[in-house]
């Protein structure tokens, strides 16, 4: 069975690959939450166990989900003709619980949210949010399927759905001060500063910690000498932002996909919307290599 139970070292799901040997760890019921992938028999993402082991405290590592908004909005207030809602960074995806099927092909598993109560607080849309994986020859592709769906009683969502998607990958890496990364811009927005910056001189600060915007790119590549290894994002548009993010001493560097910048919803900047009945497609993938 390519899908197993675990309780080892954490309660989990694994998906593995018969042909390759290569492995998922999900755990949806905390987010939809990809704790592990396990490539050519490394493991690719960075996992903070013990923080992962306290409910209370976000995750750090693995691929947290950030829906329906990247980043934070002004004093955490969206703002809809429906009346004002608070809505946390990085949106409410990442801490509700999911649904976990495998794929008819049986090439991958799906991770589903659908809107509910607690979502609909902080978010008044009805919506179905799919994330499809798919484990390849040396690569994990990302399909994502966001539908504005009829409400109950077969009324229609007032008004559009306006969201951003991004995922926040904690991609594993024997020491920041060694990580080089390719394909980005020569300007970004420094996010702690939230101004215009040299891109060069931010990776320069890797080891020190960084929270950088690019983009629109189609490819980056995180090249690990001391792994011996080179991460490649694949994007398109409209998910073909950047964010490179490093959280010193940890043994990562974020690498993160995203269709809009932070406060899209309310600035209008590439904010996306979907009418009622109407759905979105968007895909990455992560390709590994060596080096040399």
């Amino acid at each position: 069975m390519p899908l197993q139970r675990c309780l080892e070292p954490y309660p989990h799901w694994l998906f593995r690959d018969p042909a390759s040997g290569d492995s998922l760890r999900l755990v949806p019921e905390r987010g939809g939450l990809v704790t592990g992938w396990n490539c050519g028999g490394r493991e690719m993402l960075y996992l903070d166990a013990e923080r992962f082991a306290d409910p209370a405290l976000s995750v750090r590592g693995g691929i947290p989900v950030l829906f329906p908004i990247c980043g934070n909005l002004p004093g955490d207030r969206l703002t809809l003709p429906q009346g004002e809602f608070h809505l946390p960074q990085h949106g409410f995806a990442r801490d509700l619980p999911w649904q976990l099927q495998e794929l008819a092909a049986g090439d991958g598993i799906a991770l589903v949210l659908e809107d509910s109560p607690e979502s609909r607080s902080q978010f008044p849309f009805a919506f179905r949010l799919e994330l499809e994986l798919r484990l390849q020859p040396s690569a994990l592709a990302i399909t994502v399927r966001l539908s504005h769906r009829p409400t109950e009683g077969g009324q229609d969502s007032p008004g559009p759905m306006p969201f951003s998607f991004g995922l926040h990958p904690y991609l594993a890496v024997v020491d920041p001060a060694a990580v080089r990364l390719e394909g980005l811009p020569d300007r970004c927005l420094d996010h702690h500063t939230m101004a215009a910056a040299s891109t060069a001189e931010q990776l320069q600060r890797l080891c020190q910690g960084v929270d950088l915007l690019a983009g629109p790119v189609g490819s980056v590549r995180l090249l690990d000498p001391l792994a011996g290894l080179a991460i490649r994002m694949v994007t398109s548009a409209p998910w073909d932002l950047a964010v490179v993010w490093s959280d010193p001493p940890r043994p990562m560097v974020c690498l993160e996909p995203w269709t809009g910048p932070r406060g899209a919803l309310v600035s209008g900047d590439r904010r996306l919307e979907l009418q009622p009945g109407q759905s979105q497609e968007l895909s990455c993938c992560y390709h590994v290599s060596k080096l040399g």
